[in-house]
């Protein structure tokens, strides 16, 4: 194990060297690096998050070196093998990789769905194995097909008709993790790409969503979009999601090295320990919240600009929480432009630290959220906002919202001192009446 590692599970390093590591910044060699990654993106709350989007957009003739090879530790291959986290251009690779344990696969046999079940059936280590089998022939989601390929390969009888040499590419398996079901082929994002009239052949774009239809009012906001904007999205078509992480992003209480050291301890002690075996093992209990939210963050990390932009616009709540925060300013700004944004969501906001401050500058900028006194109020007490919107803001604020910003040390001093003043021209004439 690095002494890099040994440091941050100790809370030994700076929030800076944190956010190095979390973005793969640290000048180590691609295995330490991803050993440092898994393990930020399964203990640390703060930074987890920016990591798993770093593992997930991993190089990937990096990865698949690293994947194929026996001396890789086993927790970055236990991490590509989490049915959120699996990719498949690494899920046939990591199957034959010796190192990956049997139970590990046991476990994959009876829970994945889909065409990652083809690979499965596919791979020579599965098919030598009768425990991999016996596994496989638990799991329900086999289709008719499957489960005939299965008992066949049990048996030692030859494999049904048309079923032996089916070709299982990487884009076949792209949906088919044990969260999601595979779509249909006519979900696909036909309709999506056609958003942007002046897509370049060969990017990324936005599948096409069923809880979400396009409609006549997005789709022309996203043209327009596409056409004001043309200069800055051709200057950096390809640059990948990375979001902000703002100095003043809220932290939780700091724990004690000793205290982190321990809590570390604690959580490798406990951590559940692969049991020999071929009976299938219980499902892993994790929160669907964040479950869902790694979904997202790996999608989004896939795409490029214009994808994210199309996502921007025309995604979920959710999907424009985390855009928000994209370093790619076109990005961000796109979110405020959607059709589909709601006036708490801006509230939201123009109260997180988190964000560029050319997203904080443009809220205003726009007469809808202007209007609107809860994101105005946010926009002047967060420490983030430039310093020249927040001084133009305040003199729409209440009285008692400017007495608690003259008390505000997190804002800068002319904002305080300004409020200050500003409380007391209003509350004076108030007193007199």
């Amino acid at each position: 194990m690095s002494r890099m590692l040994d440091l941050i599970r100790a809370s030994a390093v700076s929030s800076q060297q944190m956010m190095s590591a979390s973005r793969g910044a640290l000048h180590l060699p691609p295995v330490e690096t991803l050993q440092i990654l898994v393990y930020i993106a399964e203990h640390n709350k703060i930074y987890g998050e920016q990591a798993r989007l770093t593992l997930a957009a991993w190089d990937e003739t990096t990865a698949k070196a690293i994947a194929a090879e026996p001396d890789t530790p086993k927790e970055i291959l236990d991490y590509w093998l989490q049915g959120k986290n699996i990719r498949p251009v690494l899920f046939p690779i990591l199957i034959g990789n010796p190192t990956v344990l049997v139970s590990t696969l046991s476990q994959l046999a009876t829970t994945l769905k889909g065409d990652l079940l083809d690979v499965l059936i596919a791979t020579p280590r599965v098919r030598a194995s009768q425990q991999l089998l016996q596994d496989l022939s638990t799991n329900h989601h086999l289709s008719g097909a499957q489960a005939a390929r299965v008992q066949a390969l049990i048996s030692g009888k030859p494999e049904p008709a048309g079923t032996a040499e089916k070709e299982v590419t990487p884009a076949a398996v792209a949906d088919s993790t044990p969260e999601a079901a595979p779509e249909p082929a006519h979900q696909q994002a036909t309709a999506e790409q056609e958003g942007a009239q002046d897509n370049q052949e060969g990017q990324t774009t936005v599948p096409a969503r069923e809880d979400s239809p396009s409609d006549p009012e997005t789709e022309n906001a996203l043209v327009t979009f596409f056409k004001e904007h043309a200069a800055e999205i051709a200057a950096e078509p390809e640059k990948p999601f990375q979001p902000i992480i703002g100095i003043h992003e809220e932290m939780p209480a700091q724990e004690t090295p000793k205290a982190a050291a321990a809590a570390a301890s604690v959580t490798a002690a406990t951590a559940p320990q692969p049991v020999p075996g071929h009976k299938p093992f219980p499902h892993k209990l994790v929160n669907p919240e964040e479950e869902k939210r790694g979904s997202v963050l790996q999608k989004i990390a896939k795409l490029d600009v214009k994808g994210r932009i199309q996502l921007a616009m025309k995604g979920s709540k959710e999907e424009r929480s985390i855009l928000v925060r994209d370093g790619t300013k076109i990005v961000a700004l796109a979110v405020l432009d959607s059709p589909k944004i709601t006036d708490g969501e801006v509230e939201k906001f123009a109260s997180q630290k988190n964000v560029l401050e050319a997203l904080l500058r443009a809220i205003p900028m726009k007469r809808r959220f202007a209007k609107n006194y809860a994101v105005v109020r946010n926009l002047i007490f967060n420490p983030r906002t430039p310093l020249d919107v927040s001084l133009g803001l305040m003199k729409n604020l209440l009285v008692a919202d400017l007495r608690n910003l003259s008390g505000n040390k997190e804002v800068a001093d002319t904002v305080r001192k300004l409020a200050l003043r500003m409380f007391k021209q209003k509350h004076e004439p108030a007193n007199r009446g």
